[in-house]
């Protein structure tokens, strides 16, 4: 069982029934059931043509549905026309793509947006997606289903909105890994497959960043599966070949001098790649580029960044004068001053500081690390050694 090829053919197919007749709900479960039935029986006897095997079974399945229910006139309709020939490889380009923006559409959450775009484009299955959000399979079934009849009146040839599209991605990137899904390598799988579709440059600048912050994964966590901070990482366990590949695309989105927001984070996260050691970071530099990302977003997160970039370039003083211009009760603004204070000899604060950010740290291992940098300095402020 090819499971890659099953869900890189789920858009297509899903696209294909759309530009059939049937609405976005009904083809997403039509085609769905299509996919438990080659679960069933391609392990003993796999198609010559996978996906026309998946479209057959995918519209007999929606015209069984159409058949009983008898109600509903159009769908009755449906059931006595001959089906519209197949879309070219073209058209189910297309129709992909237009599936990336109706499950990204503004009116569903983004909750439901991501979970969508993993069952529609991704291919995943509710169980699966559920896994990866640690929630129950009938609450992810219920969100799903929900969003679904959100967005059941809305044309497949209606336009999208990219930037939408590309939070969405986003956000299933910055869920990691849980469960048996990965959802980073999933993220970056479905931002390929929208990369060959368009031109656009935040979309690359998009796909340049997740590789360049996913080269750095095997050096995030410790033996002991401890969090390891960027300063301390064992950078010959990074991707060389992700980060050149990154580094590849991200020149030539900035190339076409239409930056974005992406564009500008990918650079950051290009120059800590391109440091050898974290002495030799170019801060200068990446506090410049931080200033365009916050001249493109006034993003206050992105402002607390610069901080402790400033911190580096300039000074722990001048990264906390810039700190102080922010909002304290920005997330892990706490956690930033404590790492200046620290480097400005002023343990104290710092562990006091660090032990403030634990309490509010927004996951565990998150919560882990600032604990022990406060027990670390507590210890020896105590003269001794922080277990």
């Amino acid at each position: 069982m090819d499971e890659a090829l099953l869900r890189t053919l789920t858009p297509t197919v899903i696209g294909i029934l759309g530009r059939r007749g049937a609405d976005f709900a009904a083809a997403e479960d039509a085609v769905q059931e299509a996919l438990v039935e080659a679960v069933r029986v391609w392990a003993d006897d796999p198609p010559r043509d996978a996906k026309g095997w998946l479209v057959t079974v995918a519209w007999r399945k929606f015209l069984d549905a159409a058949r009983a229910d008898s109600s509903r006139r159009r769908r009755e309709e449906l059931v006595e026309d001959e089906p519209a020939p197949a879309p070219c490889p073209g058209e189910a380009v297309d129709d992909t793509l237009q599936l990336y923006f109706l499950c990204a559409h503004p009116s569903l959450t983004p909750a439901s947006a991501v979970a969508l775009t993993l069952r529609a484009v991704g291919g995943l299955t509710t169980r699966q997606i559920a896994q990866a959000y640690l929630v129950p399979e009938a609450t992810m079934a219920q969100r799903i289903s929900r969003a679904k009849r959100t967005v059941s009146s809305v044309r497949f040839n209606q336009p999208g909105d990219v930037a939408t599209v590309l939070r969405v991605l986003y956000l299933v990137f910055n869920e990691g890994y849980s469960g048996d899904v990965d959802l980073a390598a999933e993220a970056i799988r479905l931002t390929r497959q929208l990369t060959a579709m368009t031109k656009h440059e935040e979309v690359a600048g998009l796909l340049a960043l997740m590789l360049l912050h996913h080269a750095r994964r095997p050096a995030r966590t410790g033996p002991d599966g401890r969090l390891v901070p960027l300063a301390e990482q064992n950078r010959s366990l990074w991707d060389t070949c992700m980060i050149a590949e990154g580094v590849d695309i991200l020149q030539a989105a900035l190339a076409r001098d239409r930056l974005g927001e992406f564009q500008a984070q990918a650079a950051i996260a290009a120059l800590h790649a391109d440091a050898p050691t974290v002495e030799e970071t170019d801060w200068v530099q990446i506090v410049e580029w931080y200033d365009e990302l916050v001249r493109l977003t006034d993003n206050p997160v992105a402002r607390l960044n610069r901080a402790v970039a400033v911190g580096e370039a300039d000074g722990p003083r001048a990264g906390l004068a810039a700190l102080a211009d922010l909002d304290p009760s920005l997330p892990r603004h706490t956690a930033a001053a404590a790492y200046l204070h620290e480097r400005d000899g002023d343990p104290a604060t710092a562990a006091r500081l660090y032990a403030e950010a634990a309490r509010s740290a927004p996951n565990l291992d998150e919560r882990a690390h600032l604990t022990r940098q406060a027990a670390r300095l507590n210890a020896q402020l105590r003269g001794g050694t922080a277990t």
